[in-house]
């Protein structure tokens, strides 16, 4: 186990038991992000970051700058056939 490694199990070990599922999530959502290759623009660095894009995504809808579900899956299925 590296150092690191070691740090990362002893923040974990430390953390109420009430965390484990968001921390968890989180590590999928990294693992995710950095086995795709996720675009930056999609990549929340932190909370300002997010706090950013979902101000950003806010006034997209007002602007009516939206897709319909369907249109979203597609766009999805078209990038993952890539």
């Amino acid at each position: 186990m590296t150092t690191k490694q070691k740090e990362l199990y002893d923040v974990i070990e430390s953390l109420p038991e009430e965390l484990s599922t968001k921390v968890i999530d989180y590590i999928e959502y990294l693992k995710f992000s950095y086995m795709t290759k996720a675009p930056e623009d999609l990549i929340i660095k932190d909370d300002k970051d997010l706090l950013k894009k979902l101000k950003k995504g806010m006034e997209d809808t007002a602007n009516g700058k939206v897709c319909s579900v369907e249109e979203a899956y597609e766009e999805v299925k078209e990038i993952l056939a890539d």
